[in-house]
């Protein structure tokens, strides 16, 4: 039985100026997402991590085989005008934020389509609310402010004008990040920086105190 309601994707409005992204409530229906979160890889350390370098749930990992599935390219192809079926995709996931996440930011040339799915269960911080921005010098300046509850969509057509960011947040903040890319290289590229990156934490994460 599918994880995520494809149908919401398709009926939420879509912004295009100053470029082009969605906001869907429930793409993933509330007792799905509680399973998921349930589910959801035990992360210690901030920073993104290829989801195949984690440990998680049966629930997780079926929602991991639906995003790559080819409804679902089709489903935001068609959102977004663009070709995504036979992309090469890449799947990160993260589990806490610190304080220096959130930067304003646009995607690199790698990626084509970013898609944000958060499975935290409510959210009362004013930080860690992704704030999808018209400039990339203020992070006041914003079409809109998502609150990173669980079942919510962000997704976005990345582009040279695609500022994203978020006040500082430091604790829990759970989310899964579907990237399809412009080549397999490019996947190939970014999936190894992560994981030497995810190297670096852990060992941190583990190191004992002097």
């Amino acid at each position: 039985m599918a994880l995520l309601d494809l149908g919401a994707l398709v009926r939420a409005p879509l912004t295009r100026d100053p470029f082009t992204f969605t906001v869907v409530r429930d793409f993933v229906p509330p007792a799905n997402a509680e399973a998921i979160r349930g589910d959801f890889p035990a992360i210690a350390y901030p920073g993104l991590l290829p989801v195949e370098a984690t440990e998680f749930g049966p629930r997780f990992g079926e929602l991991i085989e639906e995003l790559q599935s080819e409804p679902v390219a089709r489903a935001f192809s068609e959102k977004f005008d663009i070709d995504l079926v036979g992309r090469s995709t890449m799947i990160t996931v993260r589990g806490r934020c610190q304080e220096r996440d959130g930067r304003i930011h646009t995607d690199s040339t790698a990626k084509l389509v970013t898609a944000l799915l958060y499975f935290n269960d409510g959210w009362e911080a004013d930080g860690g609310r992704l704030r999808l921005l018209r400039r990339p010098d203020d992070l006041n300046d914003m079409i809109a402010e998502v609150p990173p509850t669980a079942g919510t969509l962000i997704a976005f057509r990345r582009s040279d004008r695609s500022f994203h960011g978020h006040e500082p947040f430091i604790g829990v903040r759970r989310y899964v990040m579907i990237n399809w890319m412009a080549s397999t290289f490019a996947a190939k590229r970014e999936l190894l920086r992560h994981r030497i990156s995810a190297s670096v934490k852990r060992a941190f994460a583990h190191a004992e105190p002097a």
